[in-house]
């Protein structure tokens, strides 16, 4: 998939830009504060129908406006145009349209434009609690299972009512209980089904690319810990209702799932410097790049790399780049606040790519 035209109003500093983007290589210079990731953002809105950064839309307009708007024209591998649209005005829900036709329902739309958004932010994948691992797992799978999307969404709706039940002073209705533990167990036992599968296939890629990027100088892990290891779903549920209820909340189930991270044989947010710290987020990106290219019906995906040297020594800066720069690799997104780390980049690249100074909110060719 290739972004070649993106139109932006209004959005968070970018009052007005519309850029013609190179197939391959597209590089973002300027200072902290400027704009760059605003614009690798607007990327992401178009293809997840939200900001990377914000849950809270309307706080995506630029101060003074009454809306925003984003439009991007895209190619997929096949030749096809794809016209995505998205606008908001204050006070009033975004409107996303597929080829000028709007969605009835926005997870309809996860998916057609597969991307990875690697930026400093996701150190909380791994300095984070266990929401932020569960949200890597389920970024990649819901991009490729439809079904996946679903299933979360009736789980969670499960959940919450069973939630708002332990909450109760009198003791909640045992029949009403029973049926949203049984929605809990069902959809939880795909969701798991899927998450283990995802996490096997996915942890050979991620340790491959970590130990590139470390030159083989050190090991790293990742294990997938859910209730479902200790039985069927249902029984693990209802094993502590009385515990629940004492609680207010549910203990036990798919949403308290996790991704045992190691450097060795120790916690990586324990053990890791921020060196490696930032590697082992980079290669788990990466690994979700490969794995989205091998199973969105071979789609490539878009690849926005955002400040993604700060932090990393000279040798590790250089692995990335030889990973990068190679042929699994479509349309890529980079921004830096230093031309030296760019030049050296477009070393290893003998196609075509475009440099973007960009300076309060204004995005402008240099090459």
């Amino acid at each position: 998939m290739v972004l070649n035209n993106l139109s932006i109003v209004n959005f968070k500093n970018i009052q007005s830009a519309n850029v013609n983007l190179s197939p391959k290589m597209n590089c973002l210079l300027g200072h902290n504060g400027m704009g760059k990731t605003n614009f690798l953002d607007a990327i992401h809105f178009l293809a997840f129908c939200k900001s990377a950064h914000n849950a809270i839309d309307s706080q995506l307009i630029l101060h003074g406006q009454e809306f925003f708007m984003l439009e991007g024209v895209f190619e997929s591998e096949n030749g096809e145009v794809e016209n995505i649209y998205c606008a908001m005005k204050k006070g009033q829900k975004k409107h996303v349209k597929r080829n000028k036709k709007e969605y009835k329902r926005l997870s309809e739309h996860i998916g057609l434009l597969p991307l990875v958004f690697v930026s400093p932010s996701d150190s909380v994948i791994i300095e984070g609690g266990s929401e932020e691992r569960r949200k890597l797992m389920d970024m990649v799978i819901s991009q490729y299972d439809k079904s996946y999307i679903t299933a979360l969404l009736n789980y969670n709706k499960a959940l919450q009512q069973r939630n708002v039940l332990l909450k109760m002073e009198e003791e909640p209705d045992s029949e009403l209980m029973d049926i949203l533990e049984h929605q809990m167990a069902e959809e939880g036992e795909r969701i798991h089904a899927s998450r283990d599968a995802f996490v096997k296939e996915f942890v050979p890629v991620f340790q491959d690319i970590y130990q590139r990027i470390c030159n083989a100088s050190e090991s790293v892990s990742v294990e997938y810990v859910s209730h479902c290891k200790r039985g069927p779903l249902i029984d693990v549920i209802r094993r502590d209702r009385a515990k629940d209820r004492i609680m207010g909340f549910s203990l036990h189930g798919i949403h308290r799932d996790d991704l045992e991270l190691k450097l060795g044989d120790y916690p990586m947010k324990r053990e890791g410097s921020q060196g490696q710290n930032k590697s082992f987020a980079i290669a788990l990106k990466l690994a979700q790049f490969d794995f989205l290219r091998r199973t969105n019906s071979r789609t490539t995906p878009l690849l926005l790399l955002d400040d993604i040297f700060d932090k990393l020594d000279a040798q590790r800066v250089e692995q990335i780049v030889r990973i990068v720069g190679g042929d699994d690799f479509g349309q890529i997104f980079i921004t830096d606040t230093n031309r030296d780390h760019l030049d050296k980049i477009l070393t290893h690249f003998s196609f075509d790519y475009r440099i973007f100074s960009v300076d309060n909110g204004d995005i402008i060719l240099k090459q």
